[in-house]
């Protein structure tokens, strides 16, 4: 996708300081494109949005908490038209090999899971209300999940359960939404070279640059699937790895290096 032919002339997305949301945010950016982007850091938030709009983009930044509702409600209907939003900001922890704190567990659930329902339903009803833009849609919403989705990790439990719940809500819903125009996408990744992966001190295969895997993003949002898994191989591995019995997985976990928990979270 290139930015100077975007695809969408209305985009919000949030997580959009750093990793896979800023580049995003610079895959849309472009002449006769009004980007809103979202993030709780407002230096770096404040670095992305310069660079989109020397691409040539409106560029209008809000420091947003996602796991704020009212707050993002609020940012959501003052926005006007939405062709595309995407729900990416995200956390990521593992047990570190031990039983996963609680704290960390809840803060990745409210992070994840709550504070993609946070952006997607008030995206969703700000989308119902608008008419159909050229492509015959009212607008398409993406969540960012991840290939974690697919398999139980015993080391990142509310990791890969949070991911595995807003990928399956965002693929069952969008058989309904469509109806109403409006597009939901489930998209999977596997690893990114991200500040949040750099703290992984494990192999990660086919690890991925921000930038690829957002031009892979949006050009299979651009083509209509809803869900998006990348790449392959990791997939199909991740798919053949979670249909094994509970008790196989965990013992071949056992051998596996454990992630690392959230910095701070005893």
């Amino acid at each position: 996708m290139q930015a100077s032919t975007p695809h969408w002339a209305h985009v919000l997305i949030t997580g959009a300081s750093s990793g896979i949301g800023r580049a995003l945010a610079l895959a849309v950016a472009g002449p006769g494109v009004t980007l809103h982007i979202g993030g709780r850091d407002a230096t770096r938030l404040a670095a992305t949005a310069a660079d989109c709009a020397a691409a040539g983009a409106t560029v209008r930044p809000q420091a947003a908490d996602v796991r704020d509702a009212a707050a993002m409600a609020g940012w959501i209907a003052n926005c006007g038209r939405l062709d595309l939003v995407i729900a990416n900001a995200g956390i990521s922890a593992g047990t570190g090999g031990e039983t996963e704190p609680p704290a960390q567990a809840r803060a990745i659930f409210e992070t994840n899971v709550t504070g993609v329902l946070n952006t997607a339903l008030p995206a969703i009803a700000a989308m119902a209300a608008q008419e159909p833009g050229p492509d015959g849609l009212r607008g398409r919403v993406a969540v960012i999940a991840s290939i974690a989705a697919f398999v139980a990790v015993p080391w990142s439990p509310a990791y890969c359960a949070s991911k595995a719940a807003v990928q399956g809500w965002a693929e069952a819903l969008d058989a309904t939404e469509r109806r109403r125009g409006i597009r939901l996408h489930a998209v999977c990744p596997g690893y990114i070279r991200t500040p949040m992966t750099a703290r992984n001190s494990f192999p990660m295969p086919l690890l991925m640059e921000p930038e690829t895997a957002a031009r892979r993003t949006l050009a299979s949002i651009a083509a209509g699937r809803t869900r998006i898994a990348y790449p392959w191989p990791l997939y199909a591995v991740a798919r053949l790895v979670g249909a094994l019995p509970p008790g196989l997985r965990a013992a071949l976990f056992t051998m596996t290096p454990a992630k690392g928990r959230l910095p701070g979270v005893g």
